[in-house]
């Protein structure tokens, strides 16, 4: 039986540049974070339909412009409610859409992870609060 810590989150990360896909699944990976990648938004449906992530991370544009978008659309369908965020390279990318977290391609890696461990710890502290009614 496995362990549940914070630190083996599970981790979707959709994205069809495989040099961005490769970096960012080896950063997460480095602090302990179980990581699963898609290279495109039908191949991200697919893995949320099989299995629970506590994090979904999707580029914004891959096969279309607004793929993205529809990878945390179908995410946030999921009866398991996983965290959300769009990884872009800048903010006025997400503007377009109210309410989505957006992620800033890092340059600074130390803030990502602050990120990334912030969406899962809400994710966390509002599954215990619907465990508590």
């Amino acid at each position: 039986m496995e362990a549940k810590q914070a630190g083996f989150a599970r981790v979707l990360l959709a994205d069809d540049n495989p040099a961005s896909r490769l970096t960012l699944k080896t950063v997460l990976e480095a602090v302990g974070y179980r990581v699963d990648t898609a290279a495109s938004a039908a191949e991200a449906v697919g893995l949320m339909d099989a299995g629970e992530y506590a994090l979904v991370l999707s580029e914004l544009s891959m096969e279309s412009p607004e793929a993205g978008f529809k990878v945390i659309e179908h995410a946030q369908m999921k009866t398991y409610h996983p965290a959300t965020a769009i990884v872009t390279s800048s903010e006025a990318q997400c503007s377009k859409r109210g309410g989505t977290q957006c992620l800033i391609r890092p340059e600074n890696v130390p803030e990502l992870l602050t990120k990334v461990a912030s969406l899962i710890g809400s994710r966390a502290s509002r599954r215990a609060a619907r465990t508590m009614r």
